[in-house]
């Protein structure tokens, strides 16, 4: 771009990218490499200017490809920055500031070729460009499948090996960057990639001795969640006239690269904006989720994944096991804050959800953590603001809950903590409610709204597995936490009464009139009886296991009665009815021998005598209620347009056109 560049609108007619995308080949050692490195303007910080940036260098990307099969000019430039990086670690030693700066340009290049490229042509054609040589026009060499893979492996180095200071944090982003940019081709397929020539390289020859060196610090940028330096922390003022290597960068490549921004669409509402978060930390991330989520090779497992599946605790001794190749060790309490810090946005719920889902060690120590309400209040405000949230974040959140309600001790610690003037909940006041009630209150809140909104059976059944997991182990529910139990069964019965007459109506009318029913009301009926089922085991395992520690839920059925009485002769629910209907019979006895105009306070203390008194063997055993979160044949059906879905709308400085992409549909915005 050269020292003349000062602004996007300038690009096309810049006489040093013309010279690049000609038919003129240049060697990497001609001088014009230091002329086109030596470039500082203002670039993009939103969507909008990263879409002008790109139609202003398209024209140049254009001419690249016709040409360079005759140039090999691709091959050159990245021959030259490949040549700087092997100085990167010395120069981030010493301060060298200008090193570090035109190599951060020639990256940011050829970043920005690649991606041009990448959606423009296939693998086997991208291939070819990197093959190119200028010895013999439109031949190539030996060397045909090297140079993808030197470059792939000098970037996981770079990441991996340069140390984080203001001065290499543009270096680093960039670095991912491209590394995210070369893995985009999955965009712009419907199908899931299986075969990849850059899946081959990153998992497998040069690449693969960096795996768990690699993961281990993307994982530490999301921890660590470092800023990007301010401007004016490097500045280069020119020394000669008209043609110098030192240009200021701060004002111009530096502040703007480094600018967070959202992109709309993907079929979901967009990611909150992340105007605060570190850069590089957010573009860590989902390179990340990407690595982890790249189809297994026919013979080779995806070693990224294996990392994130084993990775211990830093003070876990024990020694490592040699069926996990890329095991490694990290600080998790430090990832455990910055997961708990982390969870507005949908790549940090999905990064949690992995890691309690595959990694038993994580698992393990976040269910033993004393704060656990830091990592739950979360996402619990996530499933809250259901309506603000995209559908797979909120499904995200749910699983969490579901997981970690699959543990009995989790079930038991979240009714000793106590929470105090919870400001998010708006349905009520609630200046003192354990966590326990709270996870409660927010689950049926999300089943009504499914009910009323989506009707989602995936995500009703995740929410009545949660509730009924935590069901033997409720203790001291919150008075109102009890009234929305009753409450939702209520809501269910209604349902069911009104579809069961709808049913009836319909077969009447199709009886006189000698024709079948058009509605078919029984897989509806089937379904709502199947979640009423469900609730009566919620209740019916809370009553049998600690009905002394919950008054307040016998006070709610108590008050509500009558709404069980139309259950207790139908077939699908008179067993689990037996042990409600004992209860209630019970309860009312004794409350009726108390007399009347009994005060709330004098109820309560009648239930809790009640509940010494009444004998344990008089309620039926049923079966434990224990659901376990199973994953989805082919998960990365689901998991990778959806990771995808998340680059396209919080990547950092990267903008692809809607009207390319086929892996997901694209909404308007």
């Amino acid at each position: 771009m050269g020292a003349n560049s000062s602004s996007i609108s300038e690009l096309p007619d810049n006489e040093y990218l013309k010279k690049l995308s000609g038919a003129e080949p240049i060697s990497e050692n001609d001088p014009f490499w230091n002329q086109l490195l030596s470039f500082s303007f203002t670039a993009p910080t939103n969507s909008a200017d990263l879409k002008l940036l790109e139609e202003a260098t398209i024209s140049v990307c254009k001419s690249l490809v016709e040409k360079n099969p005759r140039t090999g000019n691709l091959g050159s430039l990245i021959k030259v920055f490949l040549s700087r990086t092997k100085e990167l670690k010395i120069s981030a030693e010493c301060q060298n500031h200008l090193f570090i700066w035109q190599a951060h340009n020639a990256l940011f290049i050829i970043c920005c070729l690649l991606k041009v490229f990448i959606s423009r042509m296939s693998e086997e054609e991208l291939q070819l460009h990197f093959t190119y040589e200028d010895k013999t026009p439109g031949s190539y060499g030996t060397e045909c499948e090297d140079l993808i893979e030197e470059l792939l492996c000098c970037l996981i180095q770079l990441i991996v090996e340069i140390p984080l200071l203001d001065i290499t944090y543009g270096i680093s982003l960039e670095a991912v960057t491209t590394l995210i940019v070369f893995l985009s081709c999955q965009l712009f397929h419907k199908e899931i990639l299986r075969e990849s020539l850059i899946h081959k390289y990153l998992m497998r020859g040069r690449c693969l001795p960096y795996t768990s060196r690699l993961v281990k610090t993307l994982l530490y940028n999301f921890i660590r969640q470092e800023r990007s330096p301010p401007p004016g922390t490097h500045v280069f003022q020119q020394q000669t006239d008209g043609g110098g290597l030192l240009y200021g960068i701060a004002s111009g490549v530096a502040t703007g690269l480094w600018t967070v921004f959202t992109l709309g669409g993907v079929g979901s509402k967009a990611t909150p904006q992340l105007e605060q978060c570190s850069p590089l930390a957010n573009q860590s991330l989902l390179l990340l989720l990407v690595l982890a989520n790249l189809t297994d090779a026919p013979d080779t497992p995806n070693p990224y994944r294996q990392a994130i599946m084993s990775f211990k605790n830093t003070q876990d001794s024990s020694a490592f096991s040699s069926s996990h190749p890329h095991v490694f060790q990290i600080n998790f309490n430090s990832l455990y804050t910055a997961l708990c810090e982390q969870q507005k946005s949908d790549q940090a719920t999905l990064l949690l959800y992995m890691l309690l889902h595959q990694n038993g060690n994580v698992r393990t120590y976040v269910l033993a953590r004393t704060d656990i309400e830091n990592l739950v209040l979360p996402i619990l405000e996530i499933l809250y603001h259901v309506e603000e949230r995209n559908s797979h974040h909120v499904y995200m959140a749910l699983i969490i809950l579901l997981i970690l309600t699959e543990d009995d001790g989790f079930n038991r610690s979240i009714h000793e903590v106590i929470l105090k003037n919870i400001t998010w909940y708006a349905e009520r006041v609630l200046t003192e409610i354990s966590l326990g009630s709270l996870l409660i209150l927010v689950v049926i809140r999300t089943i009504q709204y499914n009910m009323t909104r989506t009707r989602d059976k995936y995500l009703h059944n995740n929410c009545l597995a949660a509730l009924a997991n935590m069901s033997a182990q409720f203790r001291s529910l919150h008075q109102y936490a009890a009234q929305r139990i009753i409450s939702l069964f209520s809501l269910l019965s209604k349902k069911h009464n009104k579809v069961l007459e709808q049913a009836t109506q319909s077969l009447r009318g199709s009886l006189d009139s000698n024709e079948s029913p058009l509605p078919d009301y029984a897989q509806d009926l089937n379904v709502i009886e199947e979640v009423i089922r469900m609730m009566l085991e919620i209740i019916n395992s809370c009553l049998t296991n600690s009905l002394h520690h919950n008054p307040n839920l016998v006070y709610a059925l108590l008050y509500k009665r009558d709404l069980f009485e139309q259950f207790r002769t139908h077939p699908s629910f008179q067993d689990i009815m037996q042990n409600i209907d004992l209860v209630i019979s019970f309860f009312s006895s004794r409350l009726e021998h108390a007399g009347a105009d009994l005060s709330v306070e004098r109820v309560l203390e009648i239930i809790k005598q009640g509940a010494v008194a009444l004998p344990k063997d008089r309620l039926r055993k049923f079966p434990e209620l224990k659901f376990k979160y199973v994953e989805e044949e082919q998960p990365e059906e689901f998991f990778i347009p959806y990771v995808w879905s998340l680059v396209y709308n919080a990547a950092v400085a990267l903008y692809w056109n809607p009207r390319d992409i086929q892996l997901f549909t694209m909404d308007s915005g």
